[in-house]
């Protein structure tokens, strides 16, 4: 038997069980979404095109793109370098040189239980990276340690640094921690995250773009 707190759900004139409450949330979700979209096209339009331009002047001279976060941003990282290895879309052309730092579980727990969970980006990146390429952070908060850490041993090494945050920017926006800090309009987790995805496509979209112009690579037919 149900307890008192459990109340039986409302029916409709049709006897049918109301679906109004998940109907509001859905359209409330969705136009929050949409609203953080509308003010990312107000604000970050600039900002998107300086990392684009700059990723791909650093990947035409031979640069390479390391990807880091956590969690669902880990996720973005890893779907961001496979637009890159793969294909984006309907330009056929080369792969081109990307890395997620979040796939290598060996990695990533030798060096959290040898190092700290702090260091299990930055230390990739100091076995990894090289000058003149291009370090990604993706932290929704704007204040993951280990995705600050991962950025200033990017400087140190000479790479440049793009950063996507939510929530007003947090300490990843602060001067000095990254060349780029492009902000979700946001303080809505699911929907910075929604808002990072677009962003990772543009800038490999405009990668794709840019190295085209520079004729490194030809545009083919698409097959399959």
């Amino acid at each position: 038997m149900a307890s008192a707190e459990q109340k039986a759900p409302k029916k409709g004139r049709s006897g049918r069980l109301s679906n109004a409450g998940e109907e509001k949330f859905i359209r409330e979700y969705l136009g929050g979404s949409i609203l953080t979209k509308v003010k990312a096209l107000e604000t970050l339009v600039p900002g998107l095109g300086a990392a684009g331009r700059l990723l791909a002047d650093r990947m035409a001279k031979g640069g390479q793109w390391l990807i880091f976060g956590n969690g669902g941003s880990a996720a973005d990282a890893q779907h961001l370098a496979t637009e890159m290895t793969g294909r984006l879309h309907k330009l056929e052309r080369r792969g081109l040189p990307a890395l997620a730092l979040t796939t290598d579980a060996s990695a990533l727990t030798s060096i959290g239980n040898d190092y700290g969970f702090e260091r299990v980006f930055s230390r990739q990146i100091e076995a990894l990276g090289r000058k003149g390429d291009v370090a990604l952070g993706i932290t929704t908060s704007g204040n993951s340690p280990n995705v600050l850490m991962g950025l200033a041993q990017a400087r140190r090494q000479g790479m440049a640094t793009i950063a996507f945050s939510g929530r007003g920017g947090g300490a990843v926006s602060k001067k000095g921690v990254a060349d780029l800090c492009l902000i979700a309009p946001s303080d809505f987790t699911p929907h910075v995250q929604e808002c990072h995805g677009s962003m990772g496509h543009i800038l490999c979209f405009l990668v794709e773009r840019g190295l085209e112009r520079r004729g490194l690579f030809q545009r083919m037919k698409k097959n399959g």
